[in-house]
């Protein structure tokens, strides 16, 4: 109970100061907005990311129809059908060159009947293979093409065996059935490979994780300003020790490790609730969706106080007065924040950056609410991010109570 009022004490002299309120909520706010906003606020989950891909058709066949449908249902890329002087060659090429399509296709005309001959149907693909995305796009379109051409094939077998059992010439009527039902067979296919991992969402019974532009930076303001928040709890143990209250604590019935703990214990209040205002106002107003696994997103916000608060105990052990402890929280506010993912994405780094950020506790802490908000998964996602960032918080807690000195 001494620890608990010496933190009650804590809270209320850190509340009596505006500048609180500033790191702890306004600026994480500002800034969430703010670089939200930059990374396409509201509306970034709305956007195809497949390989835009140009489709010109000159024929005008059942087949190209069907090489449309394909390609609209490939993983990695889009068609973008077209028509009139936009699919004139050159200025397919020009857009291709300029990068507002990753590669084209022109259909061209007698391709259907080609096919239903048995004879190899040529497409011509538009490509600029110095681009980044023309492999990728090229791979998209023969692989589509590679379908229909076995689609057909497999019809002309079936008429044939028909032929071949009723002694009677398939008419064109079974050979456009035969065309349909193979064509229909690669949107359902008889085996198919699933990557589940465990305490994902499943597609068919909830509803998607809905991302837009705030659900990398929502998170990763609310790490990044957590260590910001820790100058005012710092400056408290630094203007304890220079008054020499520490030490007349020191003379009452309160011990050492009461000390000690009740000092943690207010930092760890002050960042868990900062933590929760920020995942409120994630939910409700930016539709970052913490609530969907809320056990999870809780044991990731109470991990990411508790090493954060021993972090502001060992700044108000190390710093020798106020501006110091200004100078020891930032430091490290941008460093972590910068080495662990907090700016940008882990993986959109390469490897030897990722496994270096991963030795600070701010890149297990984007991975635990990126689990939840981005990557769908649920509760078994978060226990290792959790359980790193207790090792964290139990080491540098060590470090702080070996540092702490009462004058």
């Amino acid at each position: 109970m001494r620890a608990i009022d010496l933190a009650i004490k804590d809270l209320r002299q850190l509340l009596r100061n505006w500048m609180t309120a500033l790191f702890l909520v306004i600026m994480p706010v500002v800034f969430t907005l703010m670089f939200g906003f930059a990374f396409g606020g509201f509306g970034g989950g709305e956007e195809d990311p497949r390989l835009p891909v140009g489709f010109v058709d000159q024929d005008g066949s059942r087949l190209s129809a069907g090489l449309l449908e394909l390609l609209q249902a490939a993983d990695a890329i889009r068609p973008v059908v077209l028509e009139g002087g936009e699919a004139r060659a050159d200025r397919v090429e020009r857009a291709v060159q300029e990068e507002d399509l990753a590669a084209a296709v022109l259909v061209p005309a007698g391709y259907g009947e080609s096919l239903l001959a048995g004879n190899p149907a040529r497409l011509q693909i538009i490509a600029d293979e110095s681009k980044q995305a023309a492999i990728p796009a090229r791979l998209g379109i023969e692989a589509a093409a590679s379908r229909l051409a076995g689609a057909v094939e497999a019809a002309l077998l079936s008429a044939q065996a028909y032929t071949a059992q009723s002694g009677l010439a398939a008419d064109q009527e079974f050979q456009n059935e035969a065309l349909e039902r193979a064509l229909a067979a690669w949107a359902d296919p008889p085996l198919t490979v699933q990557v589940r991992h465990s305490g994902a969402i499943a597609q068919e019974t909830g509803s998607p994780v809905i991302e837009n532009g705030f659900s990398h930076t929502s998170p990763s303001m609310m790490v990044q300003f957590a260590i910001a928040g820790l100058i005012g709890a710092a400056s408290i143990l630094i203007r304890e020790r220079k008054s020499g209250a520490l030490r007349r604590l020191l003379t009452t019935a309160i011990g050492r490790v009461e000390i000690i703990l009740g000092h943690y214990l207010a930092m760890v209040i002050l960042i868990l609730g900062q933590l929760v205002i920020l995942v409120a106002f994630g939910q409700l107003a930016l539709r970052v969706d913490y609530m969907r696994e809320p056990l999870a997103t809780l044991l990731v916000m109470v991990g990411t106080a508790l090493w954060t608060a021993a972090l502001g105990l060992l700044i108000g052990t190390w710093a020798q007065n106020e501006e110091q402890a200004i100078i020891f929280s930032l430091i490290p506010m941008f460093v972590l924040a910068g080495m662990g993912g907090a700016w940008v994405p882990l993986e959109y780094t390469g490897k030897t950056f990722q496994t270096i950020g991963h030795l600070l506790p701010t890149a297990w802490a984007m991975d635990g609410f990126e689990n939840i908000v981005i990557r769908g998964l649920g509760l078994e996602s978060v226990l290792l991010p959790a359980g790193i960032m207790l090792l964290y918080a139990g080491g540098l807690f060590a470090l702080a109570a070996w540092r702490f000195r009462f004058e």
